[in-house]
């Protein structure tokens, strides 16, 4: 990423350009910006470089974080994760593209090389991602892919399971909602909570799961002692348009 800054002078246009994300964070970073010194002859403003090292800052504290680790277990949940995770550090083109690096011609132009670097250090960070957010165990079996498409693919082949199986976990987890109502010695939020961690499941399997299927499941299966509670609601609330946190604080 490149920051550019243009001070129109008469009769000279100056253009400056600080090749900004070349040079390694702890060189040239908000923290260090008070090192350098400006004069009325610098081309580039101290408030340019304050906001371009202000963004580098962001963009190396989130780097920090730890990719979330998948061990095996709860697959769907962890490639939400890392999906994510991926996306905010811009490299899931990487993986979803799968996109060819062509090599560079003879006497390439600054803006063929840029775009070489850029994509050839995507796909090494994005792989690099995929290797440490996998368990050691898991790690020896994607070690010798290629390509991040590869052990993405590889992945999601080997825990997602195929869509017959899907569908029967999907079927098993609906009957185990459908099977759900609430005891007399739990509150609104642990059955709320444990409806939602079924539903989600199944949102994970990528089945699509409304919340109005949740808000009929609570109103019919909670105990009597709700009754004036859901009264209310009925008489003063359209049940077809509400939200189910706000049924949730009525109760």
């Amino acid at each position: 990423m490149y920051c550019c800054y243009v001070e129109k002078n008469k009769p000279f246009l100056h253009i400056s350009l600080i090749i900004l994300y070349t040079l390694p964070c702890s060189i040239f970073s908000f923290s260090r910006l008070n090192h350098f010194h400006f004069n009325s002859n610098n081309l580039v403003s101290r408030a340019v470089l304050l906001r371009a090292c202000e963004i580098m800052d962001a963009e190396l504290n989130f780097s920090q974080v730890a990719p979330p680790v998948f061990d095996g277990e709860n697959y769907d949940a962890w490639a939400v994760k890392m999906g994510a995770y991926l996306e905010a550090l811009d490299l899931w083109e990487a993986i979803e593209e799968d996109y060819e690096i062509l090599l560079l011609p003879e006497n390439p132009t600054m803006t063929q090389m840029k775009s070489y670097k850029e994509k050839k250090t995507r796909k090494a960070k994005a792989k690099s991602c995929l290797f440490v957010g996998v368990s050691a165990t898991l790690f020896t079996r994607i070690m010798t892919l290629k390509t991040t498409k590869e052990i993405w693919e590889y992945l999601k082949k080997e825990y997602a399971g195929d869509e017959r199986i899907r569908g029967m976990q999907v079927l098993n987890l609906m009957r185990e909602f459908e099977l759900q109502k609430m005891k007399e010695s739990e509150t609104i939020k642990e059955y709320s909570d444990k409806l939602l961690g079924i539903v989600n499941k199944v949102r994970l399997l990528g089945t699509n799961f409304l919340d109005c299927r949740i808000i009929e499941k609570i109103l019919v299966t909670v105990p009597e002692r709700y009754e004036a509670s859901i009264t209310t609601l009925e008489n003063t609330k359209d049940l077809s348009k509400i939200t189910l946190a706000k049924v949730l604080h009525a109760l």
